[in-house]
């Protein structure tokens, strides 16, 4: 007698595209957010943007982790394969995100520097977002030809490709925020 083989594949396709979507919805807002962080004219409206992402801060960060784990162990293999294509991207994106969040935080600790720390909030947020995009380039591409992802994101099109999508997503996320 034999067991049923489950297929889990789409049960984590479902997790990861749910965990997508918040983690774009969440914290698209807050990159957003600090994206137009530098049009706020004075201060009281910079304390008002800042007020306004501080209650889920927290968890989008965590959300974003869990993701990250979720992808790794789902999907070992196309992980393996498209993160190594990405890595300056990715180093890139977390410092930017880790100096974004220690921004965030110490703009409320250092009142003296606190011009600083605004702007590396905002400019933190931006380049987060466009090494997202430049990240994410690459996974949209590979869908077309599945051999060839890591000579694909090494290549000038894909390259140009990616720079464009990094562009993109700023834009979006920028925007997003502006309609929220």
């Amino acid at each position: 007698m034999t067991q049923p083989v489950i297929d889990l594949v789409p049960a984590w396709t479902l997790v990861l595209g749910v965990g997508v979507f918040l983690y774009v919805l969440l914290d698209g807002f807050d990159l957003g957010v600090g994206i137009l962080y530098g049009f706020a004219a004075d201060r009281d409206s910079r304390n008002l943007v800042m007020n306004s992402i501080a209650p889920i801060w927290d968890g989008n960060e965590n959300l974003a982790g869990a993701w990250r784990t979720c992808a790794h162990g789902a999907f070992p293999l196309a992980f393996a394969i498209i993160v190594p294509a990405v890595y300056f991207p990715i180093l890139v994106m977390l410092l930017a995100l880790i100096f974004r969040g220690v921004a965030f935080e110490f703009r409320y600790r250092d009142a003296d520097h606190r011009t600083f720390w605004d702007h590396a909030f905002n400019y933190g947020s931006i380049i987060g977002a466009f090494a997202q995009g430049v990240c994410s380039a690459p996974s949209f591409r590979a869908s077309r030809r599945k051999a060839a992802i890591l000579q694909e994101a090494r290549s000038t099109a894909s390259r140009q490709f990616s720079l464009l999508t990094g562009v993109a997503l700023v834009s979006a996320t920028a925007c997003s925020a502006r309609a929220g």
